[in-house]
């Protein structure tokens, strides 16, 4: 797996979304599948498949956590350059619609609702390295959008 680019604060959710996974799921799967097999005949059994299930799938998860944190690059917004568009900066853009502001995050930060995109999205991509004043032009499904950037912070 390639490394991953999270901001400090992604760091953070990666950090506790592993210590509840192996503090608390963990030992509340293991309670179910204990409780499971009191139950009986484990192949007419659906709590415990559901529970080794469910199991499978947070160890699964646990690896990949792991896996980010090992291979991880993280970005200190307090010390972004905002002279050109970075990873953690906030870039606000002028389109025909009006003015929005992103802020660039890596792929495991991405939230679209609350303006974060990815630095591998498109837009993002097309955003990395440029300066206030510059303009990009993107393909969407209905034609192409052209941004403006009027700030980085």
């Amino acid at each position: 797996m390639e490394g991953k680019i999270l901001t400090k604060q992604g760091l953070q959710k990666v950090k506790e979304e592993l210590k509840y996974l192996k503090i608390e799921k963990i030992p509340e799967l293991a309670k179910k599948i204990a409780d499971a097999k009191e139950l009986g005949d484990l192949s007419e059994n659906a709590e415990y498949q559901d529970a080794k299930d469910e199991q499978g799938m947070v160890a699964k998860k646990i690896m990949e956590l792991e896996e980010i944190l090992r291979n991880v690059t993280v970005y200190d917004k307090d010390n972004i350059n905002t002279t050109e568009v970075e990873i953690g900066n906030k870039v606000v853009v002028e389109t025909g619609s009006g003015t929005i502001e992103f802020e660039i995050v890596g792929t495991n930060e991405v939230n679209p609702v609350k303006g974060k995109i990815s630095n591998e999205s498109p837009l993002g991509q097309q955003m990395i390295g440029k300066k206030k004043g510059d303009e990009i032009e993107i393909s969407v499904p209905k034609g192409r959008v052209k941004y403006k950037i009027l700030d980085i912070k």
